[in-house]
Formats: C-alpha cells, sequence, structure tokens
C-alpha cells in the first residue's frame, strides 16, 4: 500500500507539521511518497533525505535556531530599504537558501533522495501551477517558498516562480494522482478556523487567499476515489492570533506547536489503531 505523506503551507505555522511527522515516525508510519508546498516543501524535502524519527529532532532544532530567524529577521530599516531598491519584496532569500543547503545538501537532486519527493510553485510565465521532481532540491524549495512581497520570485531553468501556496497549499490530489492509497495530511490549522469578513486591505487578501486554498482543498478531499485513505492530522489547536499580519516573522512558539501537534496526532492514530484503519476521508 502506497502511503504519502502532504505537507501544505503555512509560513510559521508548520511547525505544527514537524510535531505530526514526530508522531507519525514514531508509530512506524513510513512514506512511499512527499508532496509538499511552500514551508511544507521545506520540512517535506528534510524528511524526503532521512525519513526516521531522528530526523524531526533535527527539524525542530531548525525551527529554534537562528538561521530560522533570520530567514524573516531583518530589522524594519533593511526591510524598508529593500523594499525601496526592488520596488517587490522585503526580505532576502539567502538566509534560507543557507539553511536549505545545510539541511539538504547544496547540491542534492531529487534522484538522490531517500524518498520520492516533489514540490509545488507557481509560474508566473505561464501562469500554472508547476511540480518540481528533478534538478537541485534547494532551487526547487526555493521557488516553493517565494512568497509574493516578501521574497523574491525564484529562477529556475529561465522560468520565475512564486509561493505554491496560490495555485495548491494542501495538495492532496497529487499525491493521489502520483498513486498514494493512504495519505497523511499535515496542514497547518488554518483551514478549521473561521473567516469573518475583512476590515482593512491586508484582511481582504488574506481573506481572499484563505477562500482560494479552502476551495482546492475541500474539492480535492470531496474528489477523492473508493479505496484511498486520507487522514486529516490536528494540530491541536490554534488562535486567530497566528493570522496577524507580523505572525509570519513570529517563530517563538515553534517548540510550543510542535508538542502540541506531536501529542494531538499520537491521540488520533491511537484512536484509529494505526494507518490505514479507516476507509474515506477520515
Amino acid at each position: 500500500m502506497s502511503v504519502a505523506f502532504v505537507l501544505g503551507g503555512g509560513g510559521v505555522l508548520g511547525a505544527v507539521e514537524v510535531g505530526m511527522l514526530r508522531a507519525l515516525l514514531s508509530a512506524g508510519v513510513r512514506p512511499d511518497l512527499i508532496v509538499g508546498t511552500s514551508v511544507g516543501a521545506v520540512n517535506g524535502a528534510v524528511v524526503a533525505c532521512d525519513p526516521t524519527v531522528e530526523v524531526t529532532d533535527r527539524l525542530a532544532r531548525l525551527w529554534s535556531s537562528p538561521e530560522a530567524r533570520a530567514v524573516y529577521g531583518d530589522s524594519l530599516p533593511r526591510r524598508v530599504g529593500r523594499l525601496m531598491r526592488t520596488g517587490t519584496h522585503v526580505h532576502s532569500p539567502e538566509p534560507l537558501r543557507l539553511a536549505l543547503e545545510r539541511e539538504v545538501g547544496a547540491e542534492r537532486t531529487f534522484a538522490d533522495l531517500a524518498v520520492p519527493f516533489q514540490c509545488c510553485a507557481a509560474s508566473i510565465e505561464r501562469a500554472a501551477e508547476h511540480w518540481f521532481s528533478a534538478g537541485r532540491v534547494v532551487d526547487a524549495v526555493l521557488a516553493s517558498t517565494a512568497v509574493p512581497g516578501l521574497l523574491p520570485p525564484a529562477e529556475v531553468g529561465g522560468e520565475h516562480f512564486v509561493d505554491g501556496g496560490i495555485v495548491n497549499s494542501i495538495p492532496v490530489g497529487r499525491a493521489i494522482e502520483l498513486g498514494a492509497q493512504t495519505v497523511y495530511v499535515l496542514q497547518v490549522g488554518r483551514v478549521d478556523r473561521p473567516l469573518t469578513v475583512p476590515q482593512g486591505p491586508w484582511a481582504v487578501a488574506r481573506v481572499a487567499f484563505e477562500i482560494a486554498r479552502r476551495h482546492r482543498f475541500a474539492y480535492e478531499l470531496a474528489a477523492v476515489p473508493p479505496g484511498v485513505t486520507v487522514h486529516v492530522l490536528p494540530t491541536g489547536g490554534g488562535s486567530a492570533r497566528d493570522d496577524s499580519p507580523l505572525a509570519y516573522r513570529d517563530l517563538g512558539a515553534a517548540a510550543r506547536r510542535i508538542d502540541r501537534a506531536y501529542l494531538a496526532t499520537v491521540e488520533y492514530l491511537r484512536e484509529r489503531n494505526g494507518p490505514g484503519a479507516t476507509a474515506g476521508v477520515a
């Protein structure tokens, strides 16, 4: 039975995926395939290198490391200065590149990974969803994580890409398309929180994006074919504070999110007595 881990996007909330991964791998659930988007591509790429429970310790250290804080750690004057110079983004992609090169390897290709892995980005020139499955992993993950306005578009093979969450934030359908029969969905929890009428420009953009991502996720869950089991793993809770304008820079709660999601997922797996115990969408 082909088992897939689907790791969704969600910025700093992606720390919950580390807790879910720890629970799955500790329970002996091993992936035959990993697909990820945005921060899910970061977590997914690291696990695809070493799909053991020990890798979650590496991820936990990464999430609390100075390197992680440096990704969005620029001072306000630097952010303003970079935006004025570029007109497109406020942060440099170099801290994330360095962190990825350390964890994944600068020259590691998809063919070198221990588990098949793909990640999603949005092509600017083709205005289309694009799945990376060959070439250097770090280049692909940087493309998948290029949040518009925060990071510059990533150029790969002469084409420019932005964050994959724009086109496919929680890619359940991709895993099924690639043959998965049991799918574990590691999502960050935003889809669980009700939306409210926006009261400002940033809120309008956020609500519009959330509607798009939730619609795609709901559509793909509804289209799960017979014989495929989907487990949507619990985050263990969260709050609207996670959606504040500056939440993307707050890594202080990473350890708490990891622990919370780990405990919730352990309980989820215990209740279902292991992988494949239920039919349909769990």
